[in-house]
C-alpha cells in the first residue's frame, strides 16, 4: 500500500513539475515570427487552400507506381535463386498493374484537360 501511496504522489510530482517547467519556459513569439513565409515572400493564399480533385488521382497513379517498385527491387535481386516461377509471378503482377492502367487511362485519370 506504501508503494502504491509514494507511485501515485511521485506521478503527481512530476506532472506537476513537468507544467510548471512548461509555463517558465513558455516563449512568447511575436506575430512576426509565428506568420508563414514563402522564399522570403508573403504567402498568396491560405496554407489550407485546396487542391484540384484531379492531383488526388495522379498521386493514387504515382503510388500505384511506386508500390510497385517496391516489391520488384527485392525481387529482382533474388529471381536467380528462385526460378522460372518468379518469373511468371512477376509477370503475373505486371499484368494486373497493366490491367489497372489501362483501367485508369479509360477513366481518364491522365487526362489533364
Amino acid at each position: 500500500m506504501a508503494s502504491l501511496l509514494f507511485l501515485l504522489v511521485a506521478s503527481f510530482g512530476i506532472v506537476l513539475a513537468l507544467r510548471v517547467l512548461a509555463r517558465w519556459t513558455a516563449v512568447s513569439a511575436s506575430p512576426f515570427e509565428v506568420e508563414p513565409w514563402l522564399s522570403g515572400h508573403p504567402p498568396t493564399e491560405h496554407a489550407l487552400s485546396r487542391y484540384h480533385a484531379r492531383w488526388y488521382t495522379a498521386s493514387v497513379v504515382f503510388l500505384a507506381f511506386d508500390v510497385e517498385m517496391l516489391f520488384m527491387y527485392p525481387w529482382a535481386i533474388v529471381v536467380g535463386h528462385l526460378g522460372p516461377g518468379a518469373v511468371v509471378e512477376m509477370f503475373g503482377f505486371l499484368l494486373m498493374l497493366l490491367l489497372a492502367v489501362a483501367w485508369a487511362r479509360r477513366e481518364g485519370a491522365f487526362r489533364w484537360a
